[in-house]
C-alpha cells in the first residue's frame, strides 16, 4: 500500500511546531482527507486528539514523539521517513461507545479510545450499581468512581488506579474501581470485549457523578452504558521495534521510573 502522500499535523508544543515545518518542507504536505498517512507530532494527549479528529477518514496515523508522554508515539527522526512508513506495522483498535443519560433526561453519546470513567463530583463517595449484559453483578459499589478501559488504554488511567494491563490483541476489557470503599477488597473484573457494562447512579441528588469518555464529559448522569463499537476502526502505525503489543507487555515488568526490572 502506498504511503507517499503525507499529512503532517502537530500540537502547539514548540518542538512539534518546529518539526512539522521541517518535515513538510522535506516531504511535502497534503490535507488529511487527501493523504495516505497522517503523521502526528506531539505527545500522547495530542495523539489521542488526532485519532478522535480523524477516525472517520480511515487513514492510518503514525505518531512521532515531540511532546511530553510518548507511550503511543514512535521516536522522532527527520530522515528516512518514507522508508519507515513503508515498513511500519499497522494496529487496528476499536473504541468504546459511551451512552449516557443525564439527570435531566438528555442523552449523550461519545467514543473513547482509552477509557470511560465514572467520577464523583462532590466530597461524598459515589454509589453505583453495576450490571453486565443485563445482569446485576454488583448491587452497590461505594467508591470515588469506576472505569472501563480498552487494551490500548489499560496502561493509562486504568494502570494508575491499579487496574490490570491488557495485551493489545486480547479481545478483553477491564472494569476497574477507583478508590473503592465497599466492597473494600474488590479490585475489578476482566470482561470479554463483547460485554455491555451498565452503570446506574444511586442517590444521585446527594452523590452526583460525571461520566467521561476520553475528552467528552457529561455531568450529573443517572445511567451510563459502555460497550465496544466494532463498527469504528482506528488505524495506528508503529515502527517494528516500537510494537505496541510488546510495549504494553513490557509495562508489566518496569519499575516506577519506567526502567526494566530485569
Amino acid at each position: 500500500m502506498s504511503r507517499s502522500r503525507i499529512a503532517f499535523i502537530a500540537s502547539d508544543a514548540p518542538l512539534a511546531i518546529q518539526a512539522v515545518s521541517a518535515l513538510s518542507a522535506a516531504y511535502g504536505q497534503h490535507a488529511p482527507q487527501d493523504a495516505d498517512v497522517i503523521v502526528a507530532l506531539g505527545g500522547d494527549g495530542f495523539m489521542l486528539e488526532a485519532l478522535h479528529n480523524h477516525m472517520n477518514l480511515n487513514v492510518p496515523i503514525f505518531g512521532m514523539h515531540r511532546g511530553t508522554v510518548g507511550f503511543l508515539m514512535n521516536k522522532y527522526e527527520d530522515t528516512g521517513l518514507r522508508e519507515r512508513l513503508a515498513a511500519a506495522q499497522e494496529v487496528t483498535l476499536h473504541p468504546l461507545r459511551m451512552d449516557a443519560v443525564a439527570s435531566s433526561g438528555a442523552k449523550h453519546s461519545a467514543l473513547a479510545i482509552n477509557e470511560v470513567s465514572m467520577l464523583r463530583q462532590t466530597r461524598q463517595a459515589a454509589k453505583i450499581r453495576v450490571s453486565i449484559d443485563g445482569r446485576v453483578r454488583m448491587n452497590e459499589l461505594i467508591c470515588d468512581g469506576a472505569l472501563v478501559c480498552t487494551p490500548a488504554g489499560s496502561t493509562a488511567y486504568n494502570l494508575s488506579v491499579h487496574g490490570p494491563v491488557l495485551p493489545i490483541d486480547s479481545n478483553i476489557l477491564a472494569l476497574t474501581p477507583i478508590a473503592p470503599f465497599r466492597p473494600r477488597r474488590w479490585r475489578g473484573a476482566i470482561l470479554p470485549h463483547t460485554a455491555s457494562v451498565h452503570f446506574e447512579i444511586l442517590e444521585r441528588d446527594k452523590r452526583p457523578v460525571s461520566a467521561v469518555a476520553d475528552r467528552d464529559e457529561v455531568r450529573d448522569v443517572q445511567s451510563v452504558t459502555v460497550s465496544e463499537d466494532r463498527k469504528v476502526k482506528i488505524r495506528m502505525l508503529f515502527d517494528p521495534e516500537m510494537n505496541l503489543g510488546e510495549r504494553i507487555l513490557s509495562e508489566q515488568f518496569s519499575g516506577e521510573d519506567g526502567t526494566d526490572l530485569g
